[in-house]
């Protein structure tokens, strides 16, 4: 289940992360009266569960209580990628002197999660984790142990990030543990040129299994339209998935994988379709389930699956994958690279089905480029 904005800085501020002072609306007028209690001058934030916000003109700075109406009033029925604005936040604005990223994902495969931080925060974070990955850290983090002192004084020096942020980075664990949280993210945290740290934007996502302990959030999550339609049908079918604007379609077993399949595919020079994690499990059922989401995107030109055999070994994914391709037509290019345990065993159950559509590569890097190459000659 994701949060909102607001509500995401909402948990922040209870678990003592700095946050701007901010009020939500649906009503123009009423936002003349928050901006005026706010000090005049404000940022307007379209409240929708997808990215893109600022770039679609849902972000906006008004230099009056006044101008916060008119801003309100604009944005307010405002479509973003699907999703109908029905409410918007304002909050103070910040003087900024350096932005950055932090934040906490589940690696499932790995059984820990993982924290990702970067010196280079913003709206552009995607375009840096491409184009330079040296540029952010991934430290793993085992959830028996949490985010000491220690362990956040090793995220920060790893990424770049000032000393002073190592009190957020614990705080931001806590959301996560106490929460019931599969994601927290702050992008941008900010050092304002007063010296001070704040989080400016927040998106946490909530474990599903755990809803009945947040039964806080289960109303008035969802006022925004729908949902993707593709990430609906993949979360109706258990699955872990977000829709991106790329044409390679994307499919692998644990967090920390997939993203870096995600990295190693915008370093070939395309873009990733999508973030499908299948977890620990590659049964037929579930490879069918992904390829089904996955291919019924008109903008996949091509689809990469990168597995690494741990409890379930390749054997049973190439098996899940053979038998996943009698009840789904595959009708773009499929690479595979599987690696660990049994990989062997499961290269050669592939290559005795012959699907001429199935192509294998040994290596990651090897396998995104193919999976890039096919998907630039569609």
């Amino acid at each position: 289940m994701d949060l909102y904005e607001h509500q995401a800085r909402e948990l922040f501020e209870e678990h003592g992360i700095p946050v701007p002072r901010a009020e939500v609306t649906d009503s123009p007028k009423e936002a003349r009266e928050i901006a005026r209690r706010l000090g005049g001058r404000v940022v307007v934030k379209a409240q929708v569960k997808t990215g893109g916000r600022g770039k679609a003109g849902g972000i906006e700075v008004a230099a009056d209580p006044a101008a916060a109406e008119l801003t309100a009033r604009q944005i307010l029925g405002m479509d973003i990628k699907g999703h109908t604005v029905g409410t918007v936040m304002l909050a103070q604005p910040v003087d900024i002197d350096s932005e950055f990223y932090v934040s906490y994902v589940l690696d499932r495969a790995a059984g820990r999660f993982l924290a990702i931080a970067s010196a280079e925060g913003g709206v552009d974070i995607e375009e840096v984790a491409a184009d330079r990955p040296e540029a952010v850290a991934r430290i793993p983090v085992d959830p028996g142990v949490g985010v000491t002192s220690a362990k956040a004084a090793e995220i920060a020096a790893a990424a770049g990030l000032p000393s002073q942020t190592a009190d957020v980075l614990i705080r931001l664990w806590q959301v996560l543990v106490r929460e019931d949280a599969l994601l927290v993210e702050v992008n941008p945290l900010v050092r304002t040129r007063q010296g001070r740290i704040l989080a400016l934007d927040g998106k946490v996502t909530l474990d599903d299994n755990a809803a009945f302990r947040q039964a806080r959030w289960a109303a008035g999550t969802d006022t925004d339209g729908p949902a993707d339609p593709l990430e609906a049908a993949a979360a109706a079918k258990g699955l872990t998935y977000v829709r991106l604007d790329g044409e390679v379609g994307v499919i692998g077993n644990g967090a920390g994988l997939v993203m870096s399949t995600l990295d190693a595919v915008a370093g070939c020079g395309a873009r990733p379709a999508n973030f499908l994690d299948i977890g620990g499990g590659a049964s037929a059922q579930v490879m069918a389930d992904g390829l089904a989401v996955i291919l019924s995107d008109p903008a996949v030109k091509s689809v990469l699956v990168n597995v690494f055999g741990g409890i379930t070994a390749c054997d049973a994914v190439a098996e899940g994958i053979v038998r996943a391709l009698d009840t789904v037509r595959l009708t773009r290019p499929l690479v595979v690279r599987l690696d660990g345990n049994n990989a062997d065993r499961g290269r050669a159950i592939l290559d005795e089905h012959r699907h001429p559509l199935v192509q294998q590569v040994t290596t990651m890097d090897g396998a995104a480029r193919r999976a890039a190459e096919l998907a630039t000659a569609a």
